[in-house]
């Protein structure tokens, strides 16, 4: 089974989506992405910029009290005629068993399908898959050597961390890391500059 490693850091929500955004454009139907990370990483606002490359129809928000939301295309969007996106969250679902009860499967070759928390519950659902871990720095624990400062403009919260008018940390860095696994993804890294 082929397998990559490409690790990205960013600059907060901003360029977060913008990166997930040229990869949204490289994606297509039957892709499985698996978004890993703590509350508040990053995953939906890194599948808002999919949708955006996808060229779907705009309104994706965290599927917290949804377990899956369809997202199609949109006819004169960047890609007309192209997959539809699938976001799942699988935070409340306890295995793969329970994956299997709604039913993926039905979409999963004509949408590109995005699993939050779905690491360990989704894997059999296809040969190939991109996992995604997103990692944000809080407070005084940095993402390590050369990542960015945080710059945000906003008011600090207790632990010192820009924020923005709603109190979401604004530029706080985010590391990306992007691995590709099956005959999907053999060829090496998408694009993402």
């Amino acid at each position: 089974m082929s397998e990559w490693t490409r690790t990205v850091t960013v600059d907060g929500p901003g360029r977060t989506q913008a990166l997930a955004e040229r990869l949204g454009g490289q994606l297509r139907a039957g892709d499985l992405l698996v978004l890993t990370g703590e509350l508040g990483a990053g995953k939906t606002t890194f599948t808002q910029g999919l949708g955006r490359g996808l060229g779907v129809r705009e309104g994706i928000i965290s599927p917290t009290f949804v377990l899956v939301r369809r997202h199609p295309s949109v006819p004169d969007g960047p890609r007309p005629g192209g997959p539809d996106l699938v976001h799942v969250d699988a935070y409340r679902l306890g295995s793969a068993a329970e994956v299997d009860d709604i039913d993926l499967e039905d979409t999963l070759d004509t949408a590109v399908t995005v699993v939050e928390w779905g690491a360990g519950k989704v894997e059999h659902l296809a040969e190939s898959r991109l996992e995604i871990v997103l990692e944000r720095a809080v407070g005084a624990d940095p993402l390590g050597p050369g990542a960015p400062s945080g710059t945000g403009a906003g008011p600090e919260d207790p632990d010192g961390n820009p924020s923005g008018p709603d109190g979401d940390p604004e530029d706080e860095p985010r590391r990306i890391t992007l691995t590709g696994i099956g005959p999907r993804w053999a060829g090496g890294p998408p694009r993402l500059d």
